[in-house]
């Protein structure tokens, strides 16, 4: 039986979910896993960190998610496998592998990536999904990338439209609902460090 503790946390863009996790890793030191995993999962399949970041959280409008490497093996559930795979199956496919063996390894926090699915079957992990207000959202975004508010709204709608697509056709489950996760959050009912004292308490207790 595993008793360390697994936090993933959902996020809608713009939400500050990124933000949210690192502080709370921090706080808890305890390592965080977000766009590092692109990198492990590049390095693994010796593509281009691009190119694994292009296809990754989603299988939408990309050019890329139907291109098909060679041959590669990896283990998956513990058996040999080889596949043919388009791009961003074999990156879901070795990501998700990953997940599982870092959460295994020990306490940590994980952010997208259908974490919560992921590891359904681990003992101790509590799911966390974050949302906030559209108008926070949009600022946030204006601001990271510097671009006007209805570019910020428009990219917004493109990320979560695809962050959707990628968890339920991996899932089965509706993204965001209270159904699905444990906790849903608001940051902007709470604000960000308020957020993490919340997750901070929980994992804690």
């Amino acid at each position: 039986m595993k008793t360390h503790k697994i936090i993933t946390i959902g996020r809608q863009f713009g939400s500050g979910g990124h933000e949210i996790g690192n502080l709370l890793a921090t706080r808890l030191d305890i390592p965080l896993y977000d766009n590092n995993l692109v990198r492990m999962v590049a390095k693994k399949l010796d593509i281009r960190e691009e190119t694994a970041r292009a296809v990754d959280e989603t299988t939408l409008n990309s050019f890329l998610a139907g291109y098909v490497l060679a041959p590669i093996e990896y283990s998956r559930d513990a058996d040999n496998i080889e596949a043919i795979q388009p791009l961003n199956e074999q990156v879901y496919e070795l990501q998700t592998e990953i997940i599982r063996k870092l959460a295994d390894r020990g306490p940590c926090v994980i952010v997208g990536r259908c974490a919560d699915q992921v590891l359904k079957d681990h003992e101790n992990c509590i799911d966390v999904f974050i949302c906030a207000d559209m108008e926070d959202r949009v600022r946030r975004i204006a601001k990271r990338y510097d671009m006007s508010e209805r570019k910020a709204a428009d990219k917004i709608t493109k990320v979560d439209r695809e962050r959707r697509y990628y968890y339920e056709s991996h899932t089965g489950l509706e993204w965001g609902s209270k159904e699905t996760y444990q906790i849903v959050l608001n940051a902007s009912r709470l604000g960000i460090e308020r957020m993490v004292d919340v997750l901070e308490m929980i994992y804690k207790a």
